[in-house]
């Protein structure tokens, strides 16, 4: 019997790809009209491919981004894309459409909730605050818990003991079919992918369910 679903949080329950897009193109496009000589899609390009080579959550990044292209990490531009990269981020971080309404509903019927992420704490609850739907979750766990990434066990291991249910009794929501799905089945948890976060087609299905938007897990739950 189903007691308990779990959550990944960027790209599951906000459009976490977008929001940090919109961000980042502020940044850049800030640094550019202060001076910095150099297209603004071969910028976000270069920002990019430095995300992949370091992390989408590198506290750094924008010194290693003007270090690429300069040589050397000045300090104006450096924080004048900061800035540009925070008056952005504010009021446009929001859940995907239908979530409160699901996690409301989750909530009503009894089940237990949980995130799992692989963010940093602080970084994890100021999205969660910022969206207003922190109250919803009896359990959260981030990076600094456990000191593992997902697909590790450890994540999903420390959630489960403090929701105080078996694996078997949960279902992990998720986009990320390599971490997500993977690390909650190596624990024997039903797995639902969350298609619409994910931007690539797998040809292998290894998970239990699937979405295509938030609100589709309610029927998943009726069945």
């Amino acid at each position: 019997m189903l007691k308990a679903i779990i959550f990944d949080l960027d790209n599951t329950l906000i459009d976490f790809r977008k929001f940090k897009h919109t961000c980042c193109e502020k940044a850049i496009s800030a640094m550019i009209r202060n001076g910095l000589k150099i297209p603004k899609k071969q910028g976000m390009d270069i920002l990019y491919k430095l995300f992949e080579q370091y992390s989408m959550e590198d506290k750094n990044i924008f010194q290693k981004f003007l270090k690429k292209i300069t040589g050397e990490v000045d300090y104006q531009k450096l924080a004048i894309a900061v800035n540009a990269y925070r008056r952005a981020r504010i009021g446009i971080l929001s859940p995907y459409p239908g979530t409160k309404k699901v996690l409301s509903t989750l909530n009503k019927k009894g089940y237990k909730l949980a995130i799992v992420s692989d963010a940093p704490k602080l970084k994890a609850y100021l999205r969660l605050t910022a969206m207003k739907i922190e109250n919803y979750f009896d359990v959260i766990v981030t990076l600094e818990d456990t000191g593992r990434t997902k697909p590790s066990k450890l994540p999903f291991k420390a959630a489960i003991s403090e929701l105080k249910v078996k694996p078997s009794q949960c279902l992990m929501v998720g986009d990320m079919p390599h971490r997500d799905m993977k690390g909650a089945k190596k624990l024997g948890m039903k797995t639902c992918f969350a298609k619409y976060g994910y931007p690539h087609e797998m040809k292998k299905k290894a998970w239990d369910y699937e979405i295509n938007e938030v609100s589709e897990l309610l029927d998943i739950i009726e069945k």
